[in-house]
């Protein structure tokens, strides 16, 4: 099993060192050839319209949405949310729109609004440390969108088939429970 991270910008080193502490091959994807042979796919936070950006620049961006159309697993932190999301509330851009969601970018305001918390997630466990770093929210969910957890009224993980999002940032953490999640999402498509 081996899965890349989209290394671009944002916390990609943190994911691949979690990755590795459980035993993943991964590998860092910055051009098209790095996405041969992968099983799985981690885009990380970061900062969505320069990611956007340079996933067309670099011409990952039909590869990319194909393979997660075909069923490829995908998980999205933070602006990596927005990059799957389908809209983006109050905002036209459009990145690979592959989950039916709805996204509102810096939901908790600037850099001054970021927090941590503890929280539920439907499928990982309890009291999962969650670090919100000028974090969007799921605004509105499609019929086959699963919400996995809620934090103050507001959606911030769910799963839609082959497709994972978090609004918050697990790879800051000391917590591996989310990355063993989605994990077993990879070794369950394989």
């Amino acid at each position: 099993m081996k899965i890349g991270v989209l290394a671009m910008q944002g916390a990609y080193e943190e994911h691949i060192n979690i990755l590795k502490s459980l035993n993943v091959d991964t590998v860092e994807i910055r051009n098209k050839e790095d996405l041969e042979d992968i099983d799985g796919l981690v885009i990380p936070g970061g900062e969505s319209t320069t990611m956007g950006k340079l996933i067309r620049n670099l011409d990952l961006y039909n590869d990319l949405k194909a393979k997660i159309e075909s069923g490829l697993p995908v998980w999205g932190t933070c602006a990596g949310m927005i990059i799957l999301a389908k809209s983006i509330y109050e905002d036209d851009t459009k990145h690979l729109s592959t989950m039916d969601i709805e996204v509102r970018r810096n939901a908790y305001g600037r850099q001054l609004g970021s927090f941590h918390t503890k929280s539920d997630i439907k499928g990982i466990g309890d009291d999962i440390h969650m670090v919100f770093i000028r974090a969007p929210y799921i605004e509105s969910v499609g019929d086959k969108v699963e919400v996995l957890s809620v934090v103050d009224k507001n959606i911030v993980a769910a799963k839609e088939n082959n497709m994972f999002v978090t609004s918050f940032h697990p790879e800051l953490t000391d917590d591996n429970r989310v990355h063993k999640y989605f994990v077993d999402m990879v070794k369950t498509n394989i």
